[in-house]
C-alpha cells in the first residue's frame, strides 16, 4: 500500500502523460489528414507516404493511452509488485507497429520507383512537408521533455514516434524539392529513406524496452547513492549488497545492511525500517525496498 504522497505523485504523472498523449492524437490526426490530402492532390510518393507515417502515430498514441492507464493499477494477487512494467509492453507494441509503417512505407516508394514515368509532384507538398516539420518537431520536444520528466519510457517511445515523423518529413522534403528541380526519381527515393529511418528508430524503441523487461539494473551512480544514503543511518555499519531492478519507471531495491551483533532482532529491524524510510525519501524513483539484516563483529563504521 503506497502512502497519499505516493498516490498524489502516481496521480500527476498520469495527468501529465495522458495530457501529452492526447495532445498528440490530436495533433497527429490533424497532420494526418492534412499531408494525405496534399499528397494525393499534388502527386507526391512521399508526402502520402508521411502521412500514413502520422496515422501510426496516431495509433501508437491510443496504445500509449492504453499502457499509462494499465501502469497505474495497485499491486494485485497476480501481480504482486503492480503493473508498471505494462509501459514496457507498450512501448514494444509501438515499435512494432513502427515497423510495420515502415515496411508499408518502403514497398509503397518502391513500386512508385520501378514505373517507367514518375510524376513530379507540385509545390503545394512541399509546403506541407516543411509545416510538418515544425509541428512534428515541436511535438518531439514537448513530450520528451514529459517523458523524462514523469520517466516513461511509453510515453518516450511516443515522442520518437513524433521524432521520426518530423525526420520523414525532412526526407520528403529533399525528396520533393529534388522532383520540382527536375529529378522525380528523389520522390519515391525520399520514400524509401523515410522507411529506413522509421525502422530503425522501431528496432531502437524495441531493445530498450526488451532490455526494462529483462529487470536491466539501474546504473552504478544510482545503486551507489542508494548505499550512501543508508549508511548515514545511526546504527547501519556497512551495506554489503545492492541490487536494483526497473518495473516501469520505478526501481525496486534488494539490499542487505550489516548491524551491530548484540541487537535484539527488534532493534535491528527498526533500524532496517530506518533505512528503508530514508531511501525512499531521498530516492523519487525507488518504488520499494527490501531489506536483509546481517550481524557485524564491529561496531562502528568503516572510514
Amino acid at each position: 500500500m503506497g502512502n497519499v504522497g505516493e498516490d498524489l505523485e502516481k496521480e500527476e504523472r498520469y495527468r501529465l502523460g495522458k495530457k501529452a498523449t492526447y495532445i498528440g492524437i490530436i495533433g497527429n490526426v490533424i497532420l494526418t489528414i492534412f499531408k494525405a490530402i496534399i499528397g494525393f492532390i499534388s502527386g507526391s510518393m512521399a508526402m502520402v507516404a508521411d502521412a500514413f507515417h502520422s496515422l501510426s502515430d496516431v495509433l501508437g498514441s491510443v496504445i500509449v493511452l492504453w499502457g499509462l492507464k494499465l501502469a497505474q493499477k495497485p499491486a494485485d494477487a497476480n501481480h504482486h509488485y503492480g503493473h508498471g512494467k505494462a509501459e514496457s509492453v507498450v512501448a514494444k507494441l509501438i515499435a512494432f507497429l513502427l515497423f510495420l509503417t515502415g515496411l508499408g512505407v518502403a514497398y509503397a516508394a518502391y513500386t512508385t520507383l520501378i514505373q517507367p514515368v514518375i510524376e513530379i509532384p507540385q509545390k503545394a507538398a512541399l509546403w506541407a512537408a516543411g509545416i510538418s516539420i515544425i509541428s512534428k518537431e515541436a511535438m518531439y520536444r514537448y513530450t520528451m521533455n514529459v517523458a523524462n520528466k514523469i520517466g516513461s519510457s511509453a510515453i518516450k517511445a511516443d515522442a520518437w514516434h513524433h521524432r521520426t515523423d518530423a525526420l520523414s518529413s525532412v526526407a520528403a522534403l529533399i525528396g520533393i524539392g529534388g522532383a520540382l528541380l527536375g529529378y522525380p526519381i528523389l520522390d519515391p527515393v525520399a520514400g524509401i529513406i523515410v522507411a529506413i529511418m522509421i525502422g530503425y528508430a522501431a528496432i531502437e524503441i524495441y531493445w530498450t524496452a526488451t532490455k526494462e523487461l529483462m529487470d536491466e539494473a539501474p546504473s552504478s551512480e544510482i545503486l551507489d547513492k542508494i548505499k550512501e544514503v543508508a549508511l548515514t543511518v545511526e546504527g547501519v555499519y556497512t551495506v554489503q549488497d545492492v541490487k536494483g531492478r526497473f518495473n516501469g519507471p520505478r526501481i525496486f531495491i534488494d539490499m542487505k545492511i550489516c548491524v551491530n551483533k548484540d541487537l535484539t532482532v527488534e532493534v535491528g529491524h527498526q533500524i532496517a525500517g530506518k533505512a528503508k524510510h530514508q531511501i525512499l525519501t531521498e530516492m523519487k524513483d525507488v518504488e520499494d525496498v527490501l531489506i536483509h539484516v546481517n550481524p557485524c563483529e564491529h561496531t562502528s563504521k568503516p572510514t
